[in-house]
């Protein structure tokens, strides 16, 4: 699959753009266990029009996480144009543009899922940025805003005809926001219109090996893109990728490995933003790192509640005593 003349693979499995999530530590984590394409975090367009530290710093990846692309969201064309260029000096594959964020805060100012209700203003943005930048422009949205306007599947040829090369589409409606069941029969009819000819990527219930099977034998897509399910989990890529390619289940890591990765990540975390603030954003991740183990809420509370590093690691010498090295 390409976006644009970029290579993506045969059949990528992509990690999604999440906030305080897919930063460049958990990308390259993602990388190393064979995520295809990786995506920063979403990032405000008037945050970086205005120069915030903040969401300049979010443009910056490693050599080592190509193929990747810059997420951006707003509601104004100015804006969003002056953002993509902003975004093309930073030399990343591609731009994806952010029209399916269900997120309040972001939707009560025009981002994200809003613009499905404003299907000509999205259209507007799409070509001007297409326009603007050098090169490939992505998009990824939902199914619609809510069960009674699924709009998908000519929105899809529209946003073709404005120029992007790849869409992502998320299988449930903004109303929905991520409850219930991903509907991936309305991603199927967009990758079998045969006016089609962008790649399409579906989103949505990917938890392992088994649903992207499923879901890719149902469709027809073109890659899948992995969102909460890659949280505290970057080894669902290493997962997906064997059973697509074998049929066969992958055994999931032992403790001993999710420690050292949960550590490493740690670690690059705390050199790429400080401690306090990874401290902070990798408490999301804890739950599922060690999921599954009997008895561990308690050392689980601690992990959510430590203020340093170095308590951090000491609660990890306790379950390597308790589980490990008994």
């Amino acid at each position: 699959m390409k976006i644009g003349q970029v290579e993506a693979g045969e059949f990528p499995v992509m990690l999604a753009p999440m906030e305080d999530i897919t930063d460049p530590p958990f990308r390259q984590l993602c990388r190393n266990f064979g995520a295809d394409v990786v995506f920063t975090e979403f990032i405000a367009s008037e945050g970086l029009i205005r120069d915030v530290e903040m969401s300049r710093r979010k443009l910056d990846f490693s050599e080592s996480e190509r193929p990747v692309g810059i997420q951006i969201f707003g509601h104004n064309v100015d804006s969003m144009v002056m953002a993509a260029k902003l975004a093309d000096e930073a030399n990343p594959d591609f731009i994806d543009l952010n029209f399916g964020c269900p997120v309040r805060k972001i939707v009560n100012k025009g981002g994200g899922a809003a613009l499905l209700q404003d299907i000509p203003l999205m259209l507007k943005i799409t070509g001007s940025v297409v326009r603007a930048v050098s090169r490939p422009v992505t998009v990824k949205t939902r199914l619609g805003w809510d069960e009674n306007s699924k709009v998908i599947v000519h929105l899809a040829e529209q946003l073709q005809d404005e120029g992007i090369s790849g869409l992502t589409i998320h299988g449930r409606t903004r109303a929905q926001m991520y409850s219930g069941k991903a509907d991936w029969t309305l991603i199927g009819e967009v990758k079998n219109n045969p006016r089609l000819i962008i790649p399409i990527v579906g989103n949505g219930d990917i938890t392992d090996g088994t649903s992207a099977a499923e879901k890719r034998a149902q469709t027809g897509v073109d890659g899948i893109m992995i969102g909460r399910g890659a949280t505290g989990n970057p080894w669902i890529f290493r997962e997906v990728k064997h059973f697509l390619e074998t049929g066969e289940l992958l055994p999931g890591p032992g403790l001993i490995e999710k420690l050292e990765v949960c550590q490493a990540h740690l670690l690059a975390s705390v050199a790429w933003k400080g401690e306090i603030t990874s401290l902070l954003e990798t408490r999301k991740h804890y739950p599922h790192y060690f999921s599954g183990i009997p008895d561990f809420k308690p050392f689980r509370m601690r992990l959510m509640s430590a203020m340093t590093i170095r308590d951090i690691f000491l609660i990890f010498d306790e379950i390597r005593t308790k589980y490990v090295n008994k």
